[in-house]
C-alpha cells in the first residue's frame, strides 16, 4: 500500500507516477470488483475505474491517508453504473464463493456457513452490507470506508456496528456457533 507521501506525489503527477498507483493498488481494486461482480466483469470494469481515476486525479486529497479508499469509491460507482445499465438481471447477490480467507473454511462447516452468511448478508441493507464488506474483505478502516463512500465516519461506525449485530444474531439463531468451535470473527 502506498504511503501518504507517495500517494500525494503520484495522484496529481505524471503518467509514470500514476502508473505507480495502478501497480500498487491494481490487484486490490480488481479483487474488490471480482468479489462483487465476478472475475470476467471485473476485468472489463477495471479499465473504467482507471480511466475515471486518471480523469479525476485532481480531486484526490492526500489527507485521506492513501489512494485505496478513493479508488474503492470510484470502483463502487463504476459497479453501480454497471448494475443499473444491465437489463438482463438485477445486481448479483453477495458471492461468498470467492472468500479471501480460505482458512475460515477449514474452521467451520463451509457449506452451512456460506449459506447462512449469504442469507444474513442478503437481509442487510445495501448501505450496511457495503460498509461491512469494505471492512471485512477489503480491510479498510472505518475512516477509509467513510472516504470511499463519501459519508461521515460516525455513520460508518454506526452501520458497521448494526451489520455486525445482525450477522451475530443470525449466526446465533442458526446454531452455527457451537461450543466446540471458535466464534465467528466479526470484529475487525
Amino acid at each position: 500500500m502506498a504511503n501518504a507521501d507517495t500517494a500525494a506525489w503520484a495522484m496529481p503527477g505524471t503518467r509514470e507516477s500514476f502508473a505507480l498507483v495502478v501497480y500498487e493498488h491494481g490487484q486490490a481494486v480488481h479483487a474488490y470488483l471480482a468479489r462483487r461482480a465476478g472475475r470476467q466483469v471485473a476485468d472489463d470494469l477495471l479499465t473504467e475505474v482507471w480511466l475515471r481515476a486518471w480523469r479525476s486525479r485532481g480531486s484526490y486529497d492526500p489527507s485521506w491517508g492513501g489512494p485505496r479508499p478513493w479508488l474503492y469509491g470510484i470502483a463502487r460507482n463504476v459497479l453501480r453504473v454497471h448494475w443499473r445499465l444491465r437489463t438482463d438481471r438485477p445486481a448479483p447477490p453477495v458471492r461468498l464463493a470467492e472468500d479471501p480467507w480460505p482458512a475460515v473454511d477449514e474452521r467451520v462447516d463451509a457449506v452451512r456457513l456460506r449459506q447462512a452468511l449469504g442469507g444474513a448478508l442478503a437481509e442487510l441493507s445495501e448501505e450496511h452490507r457495503e460498509v461491512l464488506l469494505l471492512v471485512a474483505w477489503e480491510q479498510l478502516t472505518p475512516a477509509e470506508v467513510a472516504v470511499s463512500l463519501g459519508i461521515p465516519p460516525g455513520t460508518v461506525r454506526s452501520r458497521l456496528h448494526r451489520a455486525r449485530h445482525v450477522l451475530q444474531r443470525f449466526v446465533d439463531a442458526s446454531d452455527l456457533a457451537t461450543s466446540d468451535s471458535d466464534p465467528l470473527p466479526l470484529e475487525a
